[in-house]
C-alpha cells in the first residue's frame, strides 16, 4: 500500500477518534495519546520524505557518476589507442634512426678509407747505378737497381733488386734499357714466376760497338700483398749500366 495513502488513513482514523472524545473532555482538543502518536508521526513522515529526497538525489548521483564512469573509460580506451599508435610511431622512427645510423657508420668507413687511399703512395724508380756493360753471364739473374731515385713507401729493395707489393692494388711498371749495338739484350719482367713483359735485341753482322740500342716495355699488373715483381737479365745478354740508362720504375695507380 501507498504510504500516502497509510498516512491518511491514519490521520482520519485519528480524527474520529477525536470527535467521540470532544463532549467527554470538552477542554481538550484530542486525545493526547493521539496527538502524541500524529506528533511522530509527522515528524517520521518528514523524515521518510527527506530521505526519499536524499535518495532520489542519491541515485541522480550515481547516474552522474555513472555516466562520468562510463565517458571515463571510453577517454581511457581512446588514451589506450592513441599510446599504441604513438609506440608504433616510435618504433618506425627507432627502426629509420637505426638504418640512417647504419648507413651514416657506412659513410664514414668509406671516407675513412679513402682517406686511407689517399695516403698511401707507393711510387719508386732506379737506375743499374754503375758504370760500363752489365753481362753477359752465363746464366739468368736478377738486375738489382742500385741507383734509387726515388722509392716512396720502401716497398723497391736496392739490395735485391726485387718490388714487393705493401699492399692489394693495380700497379704500373716500367723497364728501360740501353746497350751496345754489337751484342745482345733481353730484360724479362717478372711477377712473382712467371714472365710478364720483355724487351730485347738482337745483334747483327752489321752493328759495330759504336752503335747502341734501346729498348723498353710497360704493364698494368694487379697484385696481392706480398706479391713480388723483378726483372731478369737473359743469359749471354747484356746491358749499359753507367750513366742512368738502364731504369725501373713503377707506382700504385689504385688499392683493389
Amino acid at each position: 500500500m501507498d504510504f500516502d495513502i497509510l498516512c491518511y488513513i491514519v490521520l482520519f482514523c485519528g480524527l474520529g477518534l477525536a470527535r467521540s472524545d470532544n463532549n467527554a473532555t470538552e477542554t481538550k482538543s484530542c486525545n493526547p495519546d493521539m496527538c502524541k502518536f500524529l506528533v511522530d508521526f509527522g515528524a517520521i513522515t518528514e523524515k521518510v520524505n527527506s530521505m526519499e529526497t536524499r535518495l532520489e538525489h542519491s541515485e541522480t548521483t550515481l547516474k552522474d557518476s555513472e555516466t562520468r564512469l562510463k565517458d571515463t573509460e571510453m577517454s581511457l580506451k581512446e588514451t589506450i589507442t592513441q599510446l599504441k599508435d604513438t609506440e608504433s610511431r616510435l618504433k618506425d622512427s627507432e627502426t629509420k634512426l637505426n638504418h640512417t645510423a647504419n648507413r651514416l657508420k657506412e659513410s664514414e668507413n668509406q671516407i675513412l678509407e679513402l682517406q686511407h687511399k689517399e695516403r698511401t703512395k707507393i711510387i719508386f724508380s732506379a737506375t743499374l747505378g754503375s758504370s760500363g756493360h752489365i753481362g753477359p753471364f752465363n746464366t739468368d739473374i736478377i738486375l738489382v737497381y742500385k741507383g734509387v731515385i726515388t722509392n716512396i713507401g720502401n716497398a723497391y729493395s736496392p739490395v735485391t733488386g726485387v718490388f714487393t707489393a705493401p699492399i692489394a692494388g693495380v700497379y704500373y711498371f716500367i723497364i728501360f734499357c740501353h746497350a751496345r749495338g754489337d751484342r745482345s739484350q733481353r730484360l724479362y719482367l717478372y711477377k712473382n714466376n712467371e714472365v710478364m713483359v720483355m724487351t730485347n735485341d738482337h745483334a747483327i753482322d752489321i752493328d759495330t760497338s759504336r752503335e747502341t740500342d734501346n729498348g723498353g716495355n710497360a704493364v698494368f699488373l694487379q697484385l696481392q700483398q706480398g706479391d713480388k715483381v723483378y726483372v731478369v737479365l737473359e743469359e749471354e745478354t747484356h746491358v749499359w749500366g753507367g750513366e742512368s740508362q738502364t731504369t725501373f720504375s713503377g707506382f700504385l695507380v689504385t688499392q683493389m
